[in-house]
């Protein structure tokens, strides 16, 4: 591996030490940071990716986030072009645009994150009306369990629910009555008979229009 350039060396080590700092407003930090890092492109191959996890970075340092969140990068990418834009008026001397890009992320990746929060409860709301299982039955454990896995076999649902198979095979035939869960359909390997597999679809729908709503989609021109 080739030395690195002393002016690379240089301008990570000042990049690293204004990553740190706290005295910036948070968005302001994570767009100059990441657009720095572009800008420097230390690697072979991993810079976005890279200089998209160094904004988490900094969010979650900033404490404007605590758990798992919709990417800021969501946002960035349904205008590359203008992505594209702020970051050649940076590297030419004007931090604004870039700022002011991803602040518009920033908001439209929030928006997005509210809007599939709302299709879920939407989801299990409406689930919940129909399910007429005692109160203590699995069904209304598996139920929340189904937004964040979607497909489930009746093993995962012992073991995550610390049930029996009868137990589970309940839970997912009630889910299945109600709409909650699709028709099983029985994965095969190497000829044998492998898992019955259960999909809430309904949830698999909202993240693809979660995923939809967030794609690449330059500009036109």
């Amino acid at each position: 591996m080739p030395p690195r350039d002393s002016r690379v060396e240089g301008a990570i080590k000042d990049l690293c030490a204004f990553a740190e700092r706290t005295d910036l407003p948070l968005l302001a930090h994570a767009a100059i940071a990441h657009a720095q890092f572009e800008t420097i492109h230390p690697f072979n191959d991993g810079n976005g990716r890279a200089g998209r996890a160094l904004v988490h970075v900094i969010l979650r340092n900033g404490g404007a986030t605590t758990r798992t969140t919709v990417p800021v990068s969501a946002g960035l990418l349904s205008d590359t072009d203008a992505y594209d834009d702020a970051l050649t008026a940076y590297r030419l001397g004007d931090a604004n645009p870039v700022v002011i890009e991803f602040t518009r992320a920033a908001f439209a990746a929030v928006r997005n994150g509210q809007q599939l929060a709302t299709d879920l409860k939407s989801l299990h709301d409406g689930w919940s009306h129909q399910l007429r299982a005692r109160k203590d039955a699995v069904a209304w454990r598996v139920l929340p369990f189904l937004l964040r896995q979607p497909s489930v076999t009746s093993k995962v649902v012992q073991e995550v629910m610390k049930v029996t198979q009868p137990a589970a095979d309940n839970a997912l035939r009630q889910l299945h009555e109600i709409g909650a869960l699709s028709k099983p359909t029985t994965v095969h390997g190497d000829g044998q008979k492998r898992n019955v597999v259960w999909q809430a679809k309904e949830v698999l729908e909202a993240l693809d229009r979660f995923g939809d709503r967030a794609r690449r989609n330059p500009r036109a021109g």
